[in-house]
This record gives C-alpha cells, sequence and structure tokens, in this order.
C-alpha cells in the first residue's frame, strides 16, 4: 500500500505530479484551502502533508494525527506551524529556503522604490486625469541614491536587500540577534548597530526577520517615533513584526515619510486607516511570487516528503534535531 499524503491547497502541478508518482495523493485543488475541521478531517492516516502559511497546524491538531510523519511547508516561513510539538511527535518539518532570496529582494526593494518615488499615487494621479500641467514640485518623492538603508535581520534575504544597496551606493546599517561575520561585512560594507540607532540614522528600514515571540511587535510606537521624519518603512516578513494600528497612525501624522507592506497583521485582512492612506503602497503576500519561483517551491515541497517517506534526509529540514 502506497503511503498517502494531502496537499491542503493549490500548488503548480508541477509538484502535483511529483508527488503522484510516489505516493496516493488527497489534492485540495482550490485557492480556499480547508477550514480546520476539515483540515483535520482529511490529514487522519497521512504521512505526509504538504502546507501553506495559511495552514495553522499547532500542537493540538499534531496531537490527534498519529502516523504523520513530515509536514513540508510551501513557504520560507513555518510560524505557522508548532515546530516544538512535531518534533515531540517526530514529525519533520521542511521548508522552501533559498530559492525564493532574489525575488523577495526583488520585491522589497520594488516597495521601497514605489514609496520613495510615489509611483503608485503617481498612477492613480495620472490615470484619473488629474494631471494638467508640470510643476517644479510635482509628485517629488524621495531619494535613494546615496541615502542610508537600516536592515533588521541579516539572513539570505537581509543580504539580497543590502547588495542592492550598495548597487544604489547606499550605506547598510544592519541589526541581528547574531552579528554577521566579519567576511560578510566587509563584502557587503554593512555596519551593525543596535535597534535604536539604526532606527534614528536610517533613510529607509527593511524588515527581514523570521516572525517569533522575540520579534512580534518589533516595530511599534516607540520604534517609529525614533524614525526621522523622511523615513520609508518596508515590511516583506510577516505582518505581526509591524504593529499596524501605530504604523498607520503614524503615516497619517506625518511622523515618517511612507511605507511599503506586503505582509499584514491578520491577513488577508488589512487596517482600514491603511487603506485610505496615499503614502502607503499595499501588496497581497506576493514577495515570492514569480512563475519561476512559486512553481520551484511547489516542487522543493514534494522533492522533501519524497526523501522523507522514502527514510531519507529532507533537503530542507527545519527541526533538524530529530535527524543525527
Amino acid at each position: 500500500m502506497r503511503p498517502s499524503v494531502l496537499v491542503t491547497k493549490r500548488i503548480y502541478p508541477e509538484g502535483v505530479e511529483l508527488l503522484r508518482k510516489h505516493f496516493d495523493v488527497d489534492y485540495e485543488a482550490t485557492d480556499d484551502g480547508l477550514p480546520r475541521e476539515e483540515l483535520l478531517r482529511r490529514a487522519h492516516g497521512k504521512q505526509a502533508i504538504v502546507s501553506h502559511l495559511t495552514d495553522k497546524l499547532d500542537g493540538a491538531m499534531l496531537d490527534s494525527l498519529e502516523g504523520l510523519r513530515v509536514i513540508a511547508n510551501v513557504a520560507v516561513g513555518f510560524d505557522n506551524i508548532d515546530v516544538a510539538a512535531a518534533t515531540r511527535h517526530g514529525i519533520l518539518v521542511t521548508n522552501t529556503p533559498g530559492v525564493l532570496t532574489e525575488t523577495t529582494a526583488d520585491l522589497a526593494f520594488a516597495l521601497l522604490m514605489s514609496a520613495a518615488r510615489r509611483i503608485v499615487e503617481a498612477d492613480k494621479f495620472l490615470h484619473s486625469g488629474f494631471w494638467k500641467c508640470w510643476t517644479i514640485d510635482l509628485m517629488a518623492g524621495h531619494d535613494i541614491y546615496d541615502r542610508t538603508l537600516g536592515i533588521f535581520g541579516m539572513g539570505r534575504i537581509g543580504q539580497a536587500v543590502a547588495r542592492r544597496g550598495r548597487g544604489f551606493s547606499m550605506r547598510v546599517l544592519y541589526h541581528d540577534s547574531v552579528r554577521a561575520s566579519e567576511e560578510l561585512e566587509r563584502e557587503l560594507s554593512l555596519e551593525y548597530v543596535d535597534s535604536d540607532r539604526l532606527l534614528r540614522e536610517s533613510d529607509f528600514v527593511s524588515l527581514h526577520v523570521p516572525l517569533t515571540a522575540e520579534t512580534r511587535g518589533l516595530i511599534g510606537k516607540r520604534e517609529l517615533e525614533l524614525m526621522k521624519p523622511n523615513a520609508i518603512l518596508i515590511n516583506t516578513a510577516r505582518g505581526p513584526v509591524v504593529d499596524e494600528a501605530a504604523l498607520a497612525e503614524a503615516l497619517h501624522e506625518k511622523r515618517i515619510a511612507a511605507a511599503g507592506l506586503d505582509v499584514f497583521e491578520r491577513e488577508p485582512h488589512v487596517n482600514p486607516l491603511l487603506l485610505d492612506l496615499d503614502n502607503v503602497v499595499l501588496t497581497p503576500h506576493i514577495a515570492s511570487a514569480s512563475v519561476a519561483t512559486r512553481r520551484r517551491m511547489s516542487v522543493m515541497a514534494a522533492e522533501d516528503v519524497v526523501a522523507a517517506l522514502a527514510g531519507e534526509r529532507p533537503p530542507h529540514l527545519v527541526n533538524t534535531k530529530l535527524w543525527r
């Protein structure tokens, strides 16, 4: 009897085809995903789950899924999974790192540039027929070249954003719980600073941290008050890293200049105050959404399941303590 795999939501067909070569596949081929009770019902008896960031696989759910051997998350982040509970039950957890690094960095820098140069606002202005003549300060924004870029989180994506910043001759400050190597600091001309100094000195603040107990609410009212009036905040990490209400207030009162957000505290809900502002660029969690990247993420998750159910170490194992 072949092992059985649940795919909780639509992925690219190449991933499904690979799984079907090896397993019986219960595929939820919709974009809606599964309500919790339906997810729990269909996961019973499965040896693997291919999950999405919208699937909340908490301890209570994992406690009831006897025989589950691997969860392959189609994302680099895995805050939707109780990894500690999975580890207690001997369930391997995998993610899709690396492949989305450059794509996500591209989107972060696109948000940075769009917010700085008021691209979305200008596009709406023109399409609405409001452009009647050229004026000296029409849609005047903020320079990017030779400014200071502050990065929270110097992992793969943070490094890729830093490289883009160097291409614009930006001074790059960073803060991380673990300081980068001297070699990397030299290569990217990075300056390690504490979080308050980063906020005070940066013209652009870009967030690239995982969502943990320590990073939840990383940017709140106090942090926003430390930022320059002309500063711009970019978030392509996870929504709860930023206090949306505090950010909306700061943007409304022009205590910071602008923001570019791809993630939100209660997705897909967006704070209505943000929707009413012109000085914020909003995208619907699309940082890794290039065709090539999302296709490869789907296949990577499938490859991890194939390896795990064959008794091999999955290439992208998160809870490595289960594999000695």
